[in-house]
């Protein structure tokens, strides 16, 4: 009886800490248009699950995720429906195309690809957000429409293969390619992400990537993510997207940047523990100057012009 008990709690426990998780991971993606995937399989991995089942279990707790916060984003105006077809269906078509990819290779070589594909992707949204540079290359000329169906194609690939993906590729380059303000760029590339997560699922299914799931944390993941979807949606444009951006990327270098040089070298604790502290005090000074910059501009933005004499 008691054994029960505390089995049940604990498992209530796992849960609701996920369910924070997956809470402020979905703040982070419905307003910055990034993070929910990397953060997740980030974390899943962290916690020992092999690539595969890391990339579907973050892909089945996006489909009631990113559904609601799409539906969301569309209920505000935040979606383009053009520019979201022509990027969710090569979307869709790439996100299979990885998830068959990730199932057919070996366990060694899935961990050590998509842990430093997580790595580079959190070193995107640092240099994104906290040092204004953009590492992918967005194409600047040419014809919108050229482009977009090749940028949904790539999105869904990696986003695929890496666990997560879709945001830091799709949002930056919808930014260059389109004219759009940034809370409909977010919007549509959440509202295409969908149709991305349905058949990155369907890809896992046929490799049978889905069988070791660890469903509690999927749950957890999933209610954080459902509850916050609606909100993070109204939100989008409002909160300091720099700080936020810093931090994510800062903890997705973190995390895989300790799976990385774990397969190379076994540091002692004490420079284990002085590396993470100097970086986290590193990532909290660039967050901090990253906020003071958006927060100049904001009111730069907000001090009216002079009226010109007649």
């Amino acid at each position: 009886m008691t054994h029960s008990f505390f089995s049940q709690e604990l498992t209530m426990w796992l849960v609701a800490a996920f369910a924070l998780a997956g809470g402020l991971a979905q703040l982070v993606d419905g307003t910055l248009g990034m993070g929910f995937g990397v953060t997740s399989a980030t974390v899943l991995l962290a916690l020992g699950v092999a690539p595969a089942t890391a990339s579907a279990a973050t892909h089945a707790a996006k489909l009631p995720t990113t559904l609601i916060s799409g539906l969301s984003h569309w209920r505000v105006g935040n979606v383009d429906k053009g520019v979201f077809l022509r990027v969710a269906i090569p979307g869709a078509i790439g996100g299979f195309l990885g998830a068959v990819v990730l199932t057919s290779i070996s366990l060694e070589a899935a961990k050590g690809g998509m842990a430093g594909l997580l790595l580079f992707f959190g070193a995107v949204i640092l240099a994104r957000f906290g040092f204004g540079m953009r590492i992918i290359p967005t194409p600047k000329s040419g014809h919108t429409a050229r482009w977009l169906s090749p940028i949904g194609l790539l999105g869904g690939f990696v986003d695929a293969t890496g666990g997560g993906g879709w945001g830091p590729v799709v949002t930056p380059s919808l930014m260059t390619v389109t004219s759009h303000e940034p809370r409909k760029v977010v919007g549509t590339t959440n509202a295409a992400e969908f149709a991305v997560a349905v058949s990155v699922s369907i890809g896992f299914i046929t490799g049978a990537a889905h069988q070791d799931i660890p469903w509690l944390p999927v749950l957890g993941l999933v209610l954080g993510g459902v509850i916050v979807a609606p909100i993070a949606a109204r939100l989008a444009g409002r909160l300091p997207h720099a700080p936020m951006g810093v931090m994510v990327g800062g903890l997705i270098i973190l995390v895989n940047s300790i799976a990385v040089l774990g397969s190379f070298a076994d540091l002692p604790l004490p420079v284990d523990l002085a590396l993470i502290v100097g970086w986290i005090v590193l990532v909290a000074q660039v967050a901090w100057k990253a906020w003071l910059r958006e927060r100049a501009g904001r009111t730069q933005d907000e001090v009216p012009t002079e009226p010109t004499p007649a």
